[in-house]
C-alpha cells in the first residue's frame, strides 16, 4: 500500500511539472522567443559594450546582443544600409550627414582620453608630447626620436638614438576624427596640409585595422608612436605619454582626466551633446587635452517592436547602472547634467514603423 501511495505521488508530481512546462511556454512571447539585437561601429568603446552586452543578457533571459568591433565609419554604413539595428561611434554625425541616414538619435554613453603610446623600452620615465611636437612626428617632419623639439618636452629624460616609426588607423575611424581634431587645434600646418576626419590622407606612416590592429602594430614595432583608448593601452602593458594642455600642465591621460575635459566643456553640450572635448581651455587644470564622447545611433522608429523595445532598455542601462563599469574599464563616466540630456534623447525613441525626417537630435 505504501509503494502504491508513493507512486501516486510521483505520478501526481509529473502532472504537475508538464503543467508548469506548458504554462510557461505560453505566458508569453519573449520567453519562448529570443530577440537578436546587431550592432556595429567604435572599436574605441567596445572593450565597455563588450561589458554591457555581457550584464545586460544576464539579466535579460531571451535576449542576444551582438556588437561587431569595425570602427566608427563601418559601424554607420552598416546602420545607413539598415544591417545592424543601431550603431556606435566617437564621432558625431553632423546635420548634412544625418541627411543621408534613417531618422535616429545620437545618444553620448562614455568617453575617455584617446592616448599616445609609444615602443620605447628605453625610457625609464614617461615621454612627454606637447600637440606641436605631435604634429610635426604625425607630418614626417621628425625622424629621429631625438629631435630636438622632442627632447625640448623631455627636458632631463635621455631619449633613445631611434628612428620614429608612426602609425595611425587604416580604417574610418573616430578615434582618428579626435586625434586629427587636436593636431588641427595645435598645428596650424596640419591644420592646412592634413586637416581631420575619420578618415584622412596621412602624409607618413603604418596602417593598422581598429584600435587592436594599431595596438599590435605598436607592441611589435619598436621606435614605434600611435595613438588608442586607454583600456587597449592598459590591456596591452603599453605606456602612455603626457601630454600638454591648455593650462601648461602635462597631463597622464586617465578616466579622471577625460571627465575633467568633458565638464569643461557644459555649457556647449548642454546647447548640443555634438560638440567635442577637444583642448579645453586653461580653466581646465587637470584635463586631458586629447579627450572624446563615444555616442549611440539609434533609430528612432523600428519595424520590429519588440527589437525596439529591448534596444530602449538597453540603452538605458548604458547610461544609468552601466556608467559604473564603464569606469571599471579606464572610461569617462558622464557628468549629470549629460546624463539628464541622454533622458531627453531617449524619448525620442518610438515603437512602431512610421518613418519621420531627420532633425538636429542633439540640440534643443
Amino acid at each position: 500500500m505504501q509503494y502504491v501511495h508513493r507512486s501516486r505521488i510521483a505520478f501526481l508530481s509529473l502532472i504537475l511539472a508538464a503543467s508548469l512546462t506548458i504554462a510557461c511556454n505560453s505566458s508569453g512571447k519573449r520567453s519562448a522567443h529570443v530577440v537578436t539585437i546587431n550592432g556595429a561601429g567604435s572599436t574605441f568603446i567596445n572593450p565597455a559594450m563588450t561589458r554591457w552586452i555581457s550584464d545586460f543578457q544576464a539579466s535579460h533571459p531571451g535576449v542576444q546582443i551582438n556588437y561587431q568591433s569595425i570602427g566608427s565609419g563601418g559601424g554607420i554604413q552598416q546602420l545607413k544600409q539598415g544591417l545592424v539595428d543601431f550603431a556606435a561611434s566617437d564621432a558625431a554625425l553632423d546635420n548634412a550627414k544625418l541627411g543621408d541616414m534613417p531618422p535616429l538619435v545620437q545618444i553620448p554613453d562614455s568617453g575617455g582620453p584617446v592616448c599616445i603610446t609609444y615602443n620605447l623600452p628605453e625610457l625609464k620615465a614617461p615621454l612627454r608630447l606637447s600637440g606641436t611636437t605631435l604634429a610635426s612626428i604625425y607630418l614626417g617632419e621628425m625622424k629621429s626620436w631625438r629631435d630636438s623639439a622632442i627632447q625640448k618636452d623631455n627636458d632631463g629624460l635621455r631619449l633613445p638614438d631611434r628612428t620614429i616609426a608612426v602609425v595611425h588607423r587604416s580604417d574610418g575611424s573616430g578615434t582618428t576624427n579626435i586625434f586629427t581634431m587636436y593636431l588641427a587645434m595645435a598645428s596650424q600646418a596640419w591644420s592646412n596640409k592634413v586637416g581631420q576626419g575619420m578618415s584622412v590622407s596621412w602624409p607618413v606612416g603604418v596602417g593598422g585595422k581598429g584600435s587592436e590592429g594599431l595596438t599590435g602594430t605598436v607592441k611589435q614595432t619598436p621606435g614605434s608612436i600611435g595613438y588608442v583608448e586607454l583600456a587597449y593601452a592598459k590591456a596591452n602593458h603599453l605606456p602612455v605619454a603626457q601630454v600638454h594642455n591648455q593650462a601648461g600642465a602635462w597631463i597622464e591621460p586617465t578616466a579622471a582626466a577625460a571627465t575633467a575635459a568633458i565638464d569643461a566643456f557644459q555649457r556647449e553640450l548642454a546647447n548640443d551633446v555634438r560638440s567635442p572635448v577637444v583642448d579645453p581651455p586653461a580653466s581646465a587644470k587637470e584635463a586631458y587635452p586629447i579627450s572624446g564622447l563615444t555616442y549611440l545611433l539609434v533609430p528612432k522608429q523600428a519595424k520590429d517592436e519588440d527589437k525596439q523595445q529591448i534596444l530602449k532598455e538597453f540603452v538605458q542601462y548604458i547610461v544609468s547602472e552601466g556608467q559604473a563599469s564603464a569606469q571599471s574599464l579606464q572610461y569617462a563616466t558622464l557628468p549629470l547634467s549629460l546624463a539628464g540630456r541622454d533622458q531627453m534623447l531617449l524619448g525620442e525613441i518610438q515603437e512602431g514603423s512610421q518613418r519621420a525626417p531627420n532633425a538636429q537630435p542633439a540640440s534643443k
